[in-house]
Parts: structure tokens; sequence; C-alpha cells
């Protein structure tokens, strides 16, 4: 069999050959993300543009999402304007700015009304303290997500940087900002580095 009649292997971790999205499936896209998105947004938008849609692997997800990390605003909405105008322009962001945010705004301008009228019912505490913990459960999923990519690449040094960042926040309780300056800065070197390691 020649080299050209055989079939071509796809990669493991590729998107598919899908055409890009349209505005109005963009805008659904995020609009259902939105609406399932209770406790975070950040589960339900992974699950789809990685899972189910393939619109990305799940390196360009984890790697957008860092991008938006650092930039001011919500995380979440960073990633819904840099992805839609990655995939349709400046039209693309605003479909999926729009999703993201419309359909929850509407419902929950309508739940404030009536939490102001019942917000003192001792259930509907009991309740909320009950989502809290499925939040929290959701978003330890969603994080174990997405360290994946790096576990199977078994990349030692990105995971010792990520739990250097983790440490200095989380335990040691150091400002954001200063623990940033240091890792932004020390990930880019390492990663030009081990890029000009591999190429040379």
């Amino acid at each position: 069999m020649s080299p050209d009649s055989a079939p071509a292997v796809q990669e493991p971790d590729m998107p598919a050959k899908t055409v890009p999205p349209g505005l109005f499936a963009l805008f659904m896209a995020f609009a259902r993300m939105s609406l399932a998105g209770f406790g975070g947004v950040l589960v339900f938008a992974r699950r789809a543009i990685v899972d189910d849609h393939r619109w990305m692997t799940a390196d360009e997800f984890n790697e957008t999402f860092a991008l938006c990390h650092f930039l001011p605003g919500p995380n979440i909405v960073n990633l819904s304007m840099v992805f839609g105008s990655r995939l349709r322009g400046l039209a693309g962001g605003v479909a999926a700015f729009a999703g993201l945010l419309v359909p929850p705004t509407l419902i929950m301008t309508a739940l404030a009304v009536l939490y102001a009228h019942f917000g003192e019912l001792e259930v509907l505490r009991r309740t909320l303290a009950g989502v809290s913990c499925a939040a929290v459960g959701l978003l330890i999923a969603v994080v174990f997500r997405m360290m994946m990519p790096l576990l199977k690449r078994a990349d030692a040094i990105a995971l010792v940087l990520m739990a250097a960042v983790f440490v200095a926040i989380g335990v040691l309780r150091l400002p954001l900002q200063a623990v940033l300056l240091v890792a932004i800065p020390a990930s880019i070197a390492v990663t030009v580095a081990l890029r000009r390691k591999v190429a040379a």
C-alpha cells in the first residue's frame, strides 16, 4: 500500500474538523452554558467547548482560560469574548458575550424581586447552603479535568509552578498581584526555554 493511500491517523487531542459555529449558534451555546451553570459556568463551558462541540482541544482551552484569568474582569466573561472573537471575529465575541449574560440577567432580576420578599425564610437559606456545596464540588471536578493534559504529558515543571502558585495564594495568603508578577514571567521563561531546547 502506498503512503498516499494509507489512512490518516488522527491525533488523539485534536478537535474535529467542523465548520466554525455561526453567530446564533455561539449565542445559543453560551446561553445554555449560563443557564446550566449553577455555581459557576466554567464547568459547563469546558464541557461544551472541549467535549461536546470540540471547538477547542483541552490544551487550547487551558491556554485561553489562562489568558482570560490574567485579564481584568470576570474570567468566564473574558473567555466568552476571546473565544467568540477567535471563531467569528468581533461579532462572534459579542454573540458569545450576549448569550452568556442576557439569559441569567433576566432570570436573576426576577429572582432578586422574589428574594427581597422571601429571603428570610429558613428553608431558602438551607437550600442555598446546599447549592454552595454542590458548586464547590463542580469547581474541584473541572480543576482536575483541566489538569489532565499536564498529567498526561508528565509536565513536571508546569505542575511544580501550579503547585507553587496554589501554595503561595491558597496557603500562605500572599497577595494575588505579587504572586502573578513572579509567576507569569517565570512561566513564560520556562516555556520559551523548553521550546528552544526541543527545537535545537
